[in-house]
């Protein structure tokens, strides 16, 4: 089982001067799903190399076990320094892909053309792919063969303008995940604010917040192992 999971290389929130990245639960939690699962996991990024992370992420109120365990992980640690460029990965190489959140994406992979051209690829090859919190939000320019948008008429998730609001962003992004979503076309729904909540629809897998990274990886991994039969 080779999975990718891939991550931002955008650093900067707006104009605040403050840094951002991608969000370290996000990766961990999902990594070790997928680690103790025997997973096969790249890491990529557009820029290859350390991708940068989301310092509040890193804060004690943000750390959780996996955190913790990620960064006393030194093989762990040693992959994320060295992700692979996002340009030089090819679909037919994994079985899916997740990608974790943080508000970097928002400014760069949301715009990748390597990046939405590799989730459709991923989706027209008959492989579920995930995202979680404000990954979801890459999926805007993201469309099928016919040229309607991935998210049109699927029942999604993301990080929610509610939350959004209570981290004092709504406008600092480039973008709200939530109407973002909704404006594609998607059936936008969300759980408790920073509660596990998890969308399926399909091959698509969307999770609302770093909360619900987990367990979006063990619904993929759920996915992965009902195609396999």
């Amino acid at each position: 089982m080779n999975i990718l999971m891939v991550l931002t290389s955008h650093d900067t929130l707006g104009d605040t001067g403050r840094k951002t990245g991608f969000w370290l639960e996000e990766l961990a939690a999902p990594y070790y799903v997928f680690k103790d699962a025997g997973a096969v996991i790249t890491l990529a990024s557009p820029n290859g190399g350390q991708p940068p992370l989301d310092p509040k992420s890193n804060e004690p109120s943000s750390q959780t076990d996996q955190t913790r365990r990620f960064e006393a992980d030194a093989a762990a640690t040693a992959q994320l320094a060295t992700t692979v460029r996002l340009d030089s990965v090819s679909q037919a190489d994994f079985d899916t892909v997740f990608y974790p959140g943080g508000h970097g994406p928002l400014w760069d992979l949301a715009e990748d053309k390597t990046s939405i051209k590799l989730i459709q690829s991923f989706v027209e090859a008959g492989k579920p792919v995930a995202l979680v919190c404000h990954a979801p939000g890459v999926l805007r320019h993201v469309e099928m063969s016919d040229g309607q948008a991935l998210v049109a008429g699927k029942k999604v998730t993301g990080f929610a303008n509610t939350e959004e609001a209570g981290v004092g962003l709504t406008d600092i992004v480039p973008f709200l995940v939530e109407d973002e979503l909704k404006a594609k076309g998607g059936l936008y729904s969300k759980g408790a604010d920073w509660g596990s909540y998890v969308v399926e629809d399909g091959l698509l897998i969307t999770g609302q917040n770093p909360a619900s990274s987990g367990a979006a990886a063990s619904a993929l991994l759920k996915q992965l192992a009902a195609s396999a039969i």
